[in-house]
């Protein structure tokens, strides 16, 4: 009965561990939006517009040249332009990104989640707390691209004369084909 009692504590406090283990992955991922911190993460905050920020989601890294420098902290939609408004917190020693700087939402890999990518600029005054982002580039949405290329496959293959009925044949039936008994076409002299 002892030993019974104590296998059944150790295996709920596994089961209690495994749990606590992926709450805290869980709010550790980009795409969940929340973040276990242990007060203010020091640093500066920016934000930049987009016509189209895709699957960007609140967590997501701020990179440059490949190098996380921040996180997404906010999104909304700007209700004057209709733009999707997006805050960054840029991390303390990232502090020297020239203010002409082009922001473009990225995608890790084919199909992995979208981060916010920074293209240095050339001038030599600054990003700081409060600065807006200019240039940026919206998210290339890959169920867009699909379908452009799917209806540019079919309105190019439904030009090219098959389908239309066609098939070079006289339509009147009388089984002249249409140049026969007509003059041919003559080229221009020089």
């Amino acid at each position: 009965m002892r030993a019974t009692r104590s296998l059944e504590i150790g295996t709920g406090l596994f089961v209690i561990l495994g749990l606590a283990a992926l709450v805290f992955l869980t709010t550790q991922l980009p795409s969940s939006g929340l973040k276990l911190s242990l007060g203010a993460v020091p640093g500066y905050d920016v934000t930049a517009e987009f016509d189209n920020i895709g699957d960007l989601k609140v967590g997501a890294p701020v990179r440059m040249a490949g190098v996380r420098i921040g996180d997404v902290t906010g999104i909304g939609l700007d209700s004057q332009s209709f733009r999707a408004d997006v805050h960054l917190h840029i991390y303390p020693q990232f502090s020297q990104i020239p203010q002409d700087s082009y922001a473009s939402i990225e995608t890790e890999g084919l199909l992995g989640g979208q981060y916010v990518g920074i293209s240095p600029g050339g001038l030599d005054t600054y990003l700081k707390n409060g600065s807006q982002i200019l240039q940026t580039q919206s998210a290339i949405v890959l169920e867009n691209l699909i379908n452009k290329f799917f209806a540019n496959f079919s309105s190019g293959s439904s030009g090219s004369g098959s389908g239309n009925g066609s098939n070079n044949s006289n339509s009147s039936g009388n089984g002249k084909t249409p140049n026969q008994g007509q003059n041919p076409p003559q080229e221009p002299h020089p």
